[in-house]
């Protein structure tokens, strides 16, 4: 299998390449050249299978750079019941990792995502790229200084993924007072010589365009060894594709079935494991995109204008990991919805890399969109306040304000009799007390190993978001 880069101007590379490399020398990101095509017998097939065993025969087909041998032993030391054990819901079952949680048996479901170590759905992709990073360091006998940026959820969820890892340095960037306490506190108490982490001033799409700068500087790059960990490394999304699988044998009986899936979204990382699921054959009628009120893809969705925002126009909310206006896997989607032409996704992102916006409406693209089955709505404040009392009054479930988001969208989209709408959960509401205080009264509560992580010592640097002064930072670290 090799990997190509939507903008159609660099070599083709086997995965371990693109691990370490992330963004594509043209600025571009990397998808497999084609999708693996799955039979309903193979799926079928499949049903009984553990999380590690279903991992191994999917991500088998994207990773034959690692020997099979290798790559099962790492499946099978990242997805062990210990690293998820933290339970989200009553009466789930802690020994299995994403389980499903009926709301209304045979209609509507949250997919548990946030049973690991930062209650939060990263981890499932991000303890995988730990592991994958360390292996494939090892075997090269090189080192790689990993950056990245967060609105909330990714940071804590690589940092501590990565944290103690041989060879490897992390530079996490955030935006200063953006996160909650909770996410702040994840983050920033760790203490791990090769963790640092850098408060950007600003918004979250200010440290992206930062990291995205860095990245494709080659010079720089290639001098420091420079890597990306958040989902623009397709290492992130193709892991993400497994929990899809899961999800879905969960809901149904037999693979003449299908399902539909609510995912909230910010970066469209999530949401395009689950377009690239659905591509590799996996029954799914809809999937519904759900953003806050940063609504940037809902537009899209609705009318065929992707116009990204400036910073001035990103609100600051209280789902902050979707505090997004700059969807950065999105191109992944649009180069599938052009028909992977390349050249028409480069002048496309011309007009964005320049502050712009492009629309599609009226074009044979935008025309396709159905085939995709993609629809969208929008979440606010007092919509996931709203959802939150409401699923506590009835279910007496706690979800966390983005999952909100997606449960309030989802209502918006009733499917067909027999056929299942899985909201993916995105954390636990542990990490956002205040809103939950707001929504239910009390504070939602948190395991106890997580007690008075905002009382630990924290160590954070506060930088502005420019390019110079955050690649200065990041070579004196390194030159230590």
């Amino acid at each position: 299998m090799r990997y190509l880069s939507t903008r159609g101007q660099s070599p083709a590379l086997p995965f371990c390449d693109i691990l370490l490399g992330g963004l594509a020398p043209d600025g571009g990101l990397y998808l497999p050249e084609s999708y693996p095509r799955l039979g309903r017998a193979e799926l079928d097939s499949w049903r009984s299978l553990s999380y590690a065993d279903l991992a191994f025969v999917l991500l088998s087909r994207f990773i034959d750079d690692i020997p099979p041998a290798d790559l099962k032993a790492l499946l099978d030391k990242t997805y062990t019941p210990h690293t998820y054990r933290f339970v989200a819901h009553p009466g789930e079952d802690a020994a299995e990792i994403a389980p499903l949680h009926w709301l209304e048996p045979g209609k509507l479901a949250l997919l548990s995502l946030s049973n690991g170590p930062t209650l939060a759905f990263k981890d499932m992709a991000m303890q995988l790229l730990g592991n994958l990073f360390e292996y494939v360091l090892e075997q090269r006998g090189e080192t790689l200084a990993i950056l990245g940026a967060t609105s909330g959820d990714t940071g804590s969820a690589a940092e501590y993924a990565l944290r103690g890892k041989r060879n490897v340095e992390v530079f996490m960037l955030s935006p200063h007072g953006k996160m909650s306490a909770f996410q702040r506190a994840q983050m920033y108490s760790i203490q791990d010589k090769n963790i640092h982490n850098i408060a950007v001033t600003g918004m979250f799409d200010a440290a992206q365009d930062v990291v995205k700068a860095v990245l494709g500087d080659a010079d720089f790059k290639a001098r420091h060894h420079i890597g990306a960990v958040n989902s623009i490394n397709w290492a992130r999304v193709a892991a993400q594709i497994v929990y899809y699988f899961k999800g879905y044998f969960a809901a149904t009986r037999s693979s003449d079935e299908e399902v539909s899936f609510c995912v909230p979204s910010g970066n469209f990382g999530n949401i395009c494991a689950s377009h690239i699921a659905r591509s590799m054959g996996l029954p799914i009628r809809q999937l519904i995109l759900a953003t806050n009120e940063n609504d940037v893809l809902d537009e899209f969705f609705r009318t065929g204008l992707y116009r990204p925002r400036q910073a001035a126009e990103t609100r600051v909310t209280s789902s902050p990991s979707m505090d997004i206006s700059k969807a950065s896997n999105f191109e992944r989607f649009i180069f599938d919805l052009t028909g992977r032409d390349a050249a028409r996704v480069r002048a496309l992102w011309a007009e964005i890399d320049q502050g712009g916006a492009f629309d599609l409406a009226g074009t044979p693209e935008f025309a396709r969109l159905p085939e995709f089955g993609f629809v969208s709505g929008r979440s606010s404040h007092a919509d996931r306040i709203a959802t939150i009392r409401d699923l506590h009054a009835r279910f007496g479930v706690t979800i966390d304000p983005h999952t909100a988001d997606g449960v309030k969208v989802a209502q918006a989209y009733p499917q067909p009799e027999g056929v299942p709408l899985i909201v993916l959960e995105t954390a636990q509401a542990a990490k956002f007390a205040e809103t939950l205080q707001e929504a239910i009264g009390r504070d939602p509560g948190r395991p106890a190993e997580l007690a008075g992580i905002e009382d630990l010592p924290q160590k954070s640097v506060v930088l502005a978001p420019e390019v110079d002064v955050i690649k200065d930072w990041i070579a004196a670290r390194l030159a230590r």
